[in-house]
């Protein structure tokens, strides 16, 4: 077992936290552990863990209430949590599972069944970790490796999407609404890329606002276009009813003064690998994101 996986116990019984301490340490765990379940917050917001396991019953607040305040904390909502209680009625686990607990073990428990409940959450976690938890498409990482790849190589092309002011309209519709418009900024680039690319084309989400297609030369254009066009002709639906002719005023230039409206603007860049010769990833995406230009819709 790799030492880089934490584990915080959130336990106040002294012997079963040392023993859970104990046999995860000498399984090669990172450890650390809480008694209270405000400590546990501070910790996970200071440095988050990879997995959490909990007792519900807590000197201060209860292991529910931990739970659910982390899943309402962007930086803590994907950990893993195990609960191991001894709370054994229906209620009480579905209460749990309901907040997102990944399993929820009742006490007197097998060490040996904890170990692969464990090792199997940490797992799920590490994969899930290599997407994006608002679009589900592969992140920086599983892209940086397809590029890495593919340096050396010609018979490549690399598409770059962004979409700008998404801070800005995330504080005027909301959180809700920006991970809405991103997910169907995702959805719309995959289905063009099914459509048009090839079966090795690759589609990544490499940070809140930018996607990033790997493709070949010879699709590049195509996808470049269809994309330009469906997706500027999309980002009118993001907003509310009321609000999609100012949007469209904006993107012509003639908004009325004194009408602040967070437009979203769609940016396309193109790179080819064989245009220039590349020796790292962060070449190829510098490039893409520079050849960028806004698209507008007609």
């Amino acid at each position: 077992m790799s030492a880089r996986n934490t584990i915080l116990i959130v336990e106040d019984d002294t012997d079963t936290l040392e023993m859970l301490s104990t046999y995860f340490a000498a399984l090669g765990y990172n450890i650390v552990t809480a008694v209270m379940g405000e400590d546990a917050l501070k910790i996970c917001k200071e440095t988050p863990p990879d997995l959490i396991i909990q007792d519900i019953r807590l000197p201060d607040i209860d292991g529910y209430e931990v739970c659910r305040r982390l899943r309402q904390n962007l930086r803590t909502s994907q950990i893993p949590v195990i609960f191991l209680t001894e709370l054994k009625e229906r209620g009480d686990r579905i209460t749990g599972l309901k907040l997102g607990a990944v399993d929820y073990i009742t006490k007197p428990f097998d060490m040996q069944e904890l170990r692969l409940r464990v090792r199997n959450a940490i797992r799920r976690a590490g994969y899930e970790s290599l997407v994006s938890p608002v679009t589900g498409l592969p992140d920086a990482k599983v892209i940086d490796e397809r590029l890495k790849s593919l340096l050396g190589r010609q018979d490549w092309a690399v598409l770059y999407i962004g979409l700008t002011n998404v801070e800005a309209f995330n504080e005027a519709y909301g959180f809700v609404a920006g991970d809405d418009a991103l997910r169907a900024v995702g959805l719309i680039i995959s289905n063009a890329v099914d459509e048009a690319g090839t079966m090795d084309d690759l589609v990544g989400h490499i940070n809140q606002s930018e996607f990033l297609v790997l493709t070949i030369p010879e699709k590049v254009d195509i996808l470049r276009d269809k994309l330009a066009d469906r997706l500027t002709r999309a980002v009118r639906y993001f907003y509310p009813l009321q609000d999609r002719e100012l949007v469209e005023a904006g993107l012509r230039g003639d908004l009325p003064k004194g009408t602040a409206v967070p437009a979203l603007v769609v940016e396309i860049g193109v790179v080819n690998g064989g245009e220039a010769h590349f020796t790292s990833v962060r070449e190829v995406k510098q490039s893409a994101k520079a050849a960028r230009i806004p698209v507008v819709a007609s």
